[in-house]
């Protein structure tokens, strides 16, 4: 968010001549919802009836149809009763941990993270575990790695957090991998909580589900990747038997239900195929455009782009003054991976391609030409 604040400030103080700044630094795609959200929206809301509060799960019919969803993408059946409609997938991770575990409990994750997942279990009073991961794993947390915390005084932790594709590296796990950790998980006791939001944006091969391997596993997915829905705030769970009473609970308490109307965009949102299409299409290319650029500009050292739509590159000092000397010489946005890893991230920038395709060109242009103070 300070790289947003100061992209900002250098867009409000330039003059005429001046490049405006490449935004780089956020995963918000440019496309906007579907036109077939859209206008089941603008249906809604000029409809008679009120936009009220449905079901604390969700309205039954994006229910079934996220459930047919996985039938058709994955193969896997899903009844709509293991269905919670959430406020994005922050809601889906708050409610996921408070009934999943107790204060005081202990929760893996691979590092580089999503920061919310860490600051979300802090403010809930548990305790992040951080597995350091590296390009030898496409960072991403192994088998090997939760059985060598067995053997440690505190022993295996009471859950795990998976995200393929991944934020920041853009890694995916394949389906064995993910089969392994849902297993692994499984017969051990530790509650596995899988985050597919950037399931569709995968560049190499097909996803895989945690859905498919577990039955105690659970899974957090949104609309905003994938479907462009960013502030239409609608996710939804996947959950195992056993947690369906506790997250209906807390969802009445906590949220009532997800917004009604964004319920309604998103079930036709489903029926966008051929406009998500071309998105994925645009994607691809603004992922070639950087590739090409940050290996031109001697930034050859980036993580698999397996997945998601960011690039993860080594750096070669710095990647606070790196970040401030692409906003400053070429005017270009870009995330530090201190915001992903206090620990290893001072190396390593994230480079967000989701934007328009002229400024992945842009961007590419000023990367291959400019050079930085300092570097």
């Amino acid at each position: 968010m300070e790289v947003v604040k100061r992209a900002n400030a250098r867009d409000a103080a330039r003059t005429p001549g001046d490049p405006r700044v490449i935004r780089l630094e956020v995963g918000q795609p440019a496309t906007g919802a579907p036109a077939t959200a859209v206008r089941a929206a603008a249906a809604a809301l000029s409809a008679a009836a009120p936009m009220g509060y449905t079901e604390a799960f969700g309205l039954v019919s994006l229910r079934r149809r996220i459930g047919r969803h996985y039938r058709d993408t994955y193969a896997v059946t899903v009844e709509a009763e293991r269905i919670a409609v959430s406020t994005g997938a922050s809601g889906g991770f708050l409610l996921a941990f408070l009934a999943a575990f107790d204060p005081g409990d202990r929760v893996a994750m691979a590092s580089p993270y999503y920061p919310p997942y860490a600051n979300i279990l802090h403010a809930l009073g548990m305790r992040p575990v951080v597995l350091p991961c590296g390009p030898e794993t496409r960072f991403q947390p192994t088998v090997a790695m939760l059985e060598a915390l067995a053997e440690t005084p505190d022993g295996l932790p009471d859950g795990l957090i998976v995200a393929s594709p991944c934020n920041p590296a853009g890694t995916t796990l394949s389906a064995g991998e993910l089969a392994a950790l849902a297993r692994f998980c499984h017969d051990n006791g530790v509650r596995l909580i899988s985050d597919e939001i950037y399931h569709g944006l995968n560049w190499s091969e097909k996803p895989a589900t945690a859905a498919a391997f577990s039955p105690s596993a659970v899974v957090i997915n949104s609309f905003s990747k994938y479907w462009s829905m960013t502030g239409w705030r609608i996710g939804w769970l996947v959950l195992p038997d056993d947690l369906r009473a506790p997250v209906s609970r807390l969802k009445q308490n906590l949220f009532i239900s997800a917004p009604h109307v964004s319920q309604v965009a998103a079930e036709a949102a489903f029926e966008a195929g051929d406009e998500i299409a071309r998105t994925l299409a645009i994607y691809r290319r603004n992922r070639a455009h950087l590739l090409d650029a940050l290996s031109a500009a001697g930034l050859d050292d980036v993580a698999p782009a397996q997945g998601a739509f960011y690039l993860y590159a080594r750096t070669p000092d710095d990647s606070t003054r790196f970040c401030d000397r692409l906003l400053n010489d070429l005017s270009i946005a870009a995330t530090p991976g201190i915001d992903f890893d206090p620990e290893r991230g001072h190396r390593y920038v994230r480079f967000s391609f989701c934007g328009p395709e002229a400024d992945m060109i842009e961007a590419a242009h000023r990367l291959r030409a400019g050079t930085m103070r300092g570097a």
